[in-house]
């Protein structure tokens, strides 16, 4: 069985010391492998440079979370999916299907790839997204 599929909001409370992270520390240290998609990986280094431009953190945390993320890509823990075409066009649906959530496009995005993975969970810091998620029959760790 598939891994939970963690998005960004989540990932970050693992890779920086903010509210819930002790929490998500605790979700992810259960599990045997973490997925993710290269969407994931861009929204991390997006959250990471606007976190430095508003000073919340410094050029060396940035570096230091950066250079741990990465190894925890090479050792495997995260495993990283690609995006395909094929998610969009899930995601249009999705949002179709899920008119009474407000679904913001990148997070319709995280869905169709959990959804296509096959993971029975997902692990989220954001309310909308995980209000879908549940919506859609998915379990839901929720952080926040």
């Amino acid at each position: 069985m598939a891994g939970p599929y963690i998005d960004t909001s989540a990932l970050a409370k693992w890779y920086l010391n903010e509210a819930y992270s002790e929490a998500v520390e605790a979700f992810l240290r259960q599990q045997q492998e973490a997925l993710i998609s290269r969407l994931t990986v861009l929204e991390f280094h997006c959250l990471l440079g606007r976190r430095r431009r508003a000073a919340e953190i410094d050029a060396g945390i940035q570096r230091r979370v950066l250079a741990t993320f990465e190894a925890d890509l090479r050792a495997g823990f995260l495993s990283v999916h690609p995006l395909e075409d094929a998610h969009v066009l899930r995601a249009v649906d999705l949002v179709s299907r899920l008119r009474s959530h407000p679904l913001r496009s990148l997070d319709a995005l995280h869905l169709a790839v959990t959804l296509d993975l096959g993971c029975p969970a997902i692990a989220t810091a954001d309310r909308i997204l995980a209000d879908a998620a549940a919506a859609l029959g998915l379990e839901v760790a929720r952080f926040y």
